[in-house]
């Protein structure tokens, strides 16, 4: 009757104990040049991104779900923006105005606009979320390892869930990171701020003063010197952790 009790209790704490729970991982492209936690191995998809003034980029989407959460980080590749919109302006009717072919608003637009397309990416990718059924409870200006950027913050109308987004440029790469709560569930913190950026090798990438795309870039931490700017912007210089 002893040993029969003993095991019975055995039993009860093993049913007792509890499962633990999936380990996230530190996910790292080096091709896309970001880093960040996610609750498992993305999913990859590659698709376009229509920027503001109309070039259809390159672009791709790291996903994840689990249960009623989402995880995404979209990379959108800017670096060919200005070979793309100079082409779209060759094609403008004669006595198109300046938003089609650039020319006539001066030198800082570029052709078709390209340099102020670059420029306006940060505001550009922000008002694609306020145009959602949701409410934006949030927006601020931030930065992560000095890069600088925007998040957000909506409610969804329909279902209350919750969606945190931050958005970032860096080396004329967009990068959009996106996760989604159902309502009354914990900020998505872990994957928030776990974002970062990594260079060829997957190394941590971090800057010593505040990088702002379209100026050259400060030195890196580490010692490393200050570097060109990027191919078709005026240079980066901003944001941080």
């Amino acid at each position: 009757m002893r040993l029969i009790t003993s095991v019975a209790a055995a039993l009860v704490l093993l049913s007792a104990t509890p499962v633990p729970a999936q380990e996230w991982i530190d996910f790292v492209s080096r091709e896309d040049g970001f880093k960040v936690n996610f609750p498992s191995a993305p999913k990859v998809t590659d698709t376009t991104y229509m920027s503001e003034y109309g070039a259809m980029l390159p672009a791709r989407v790291y996903q994840v779900a689990r249960d009623h959460e989402r995880y995404s980080v979209t990379v959108v590749d800017y670096r060919g923006i200005e070979k793309l919109l100079t082409e779209k302006s060759k094609q403008c009717p004669p006595f198109a105005d300046e938003r089609c072919t650039g020319i006539g608003a001066g030198a800082a637009v570029g052709f078709g606009y390209w340099k102020t397309d670059i420029r306006g990416v940060l505001v550009w990718a922000s008002w694609q979320f306020m145009q959602r059924d949701a409410k934006v409870t949030h927006y601020m200006w931030n930065f992560i390892d000095l890069v600088e950027g925007h998040q957000l913050q909506l409610t969804n109308n329909a279902d209350k869930s919750r969606t945190f987004v931050a958005i970032y440029m860096h080396e004329n790469r967009l990068y959009i990171s996106e996760g989604t709560v159902p309502d009354g569930d914990p900020e998505p913190g872990l994957f928030q701020q776990s974002l970062g950026f990594v260079d060829k090798d997957g190394n941590g990438v971090r800057y010593r003063d505040y990088y702002d795309n379209d100026y050259p870039p400060p030195p890196r931490v580490g010692g490393r010197g200050t570097g060109a700017a990027p191919a078709g912007a005026g240079a980066p210089q901003g944001g941080a952790k």
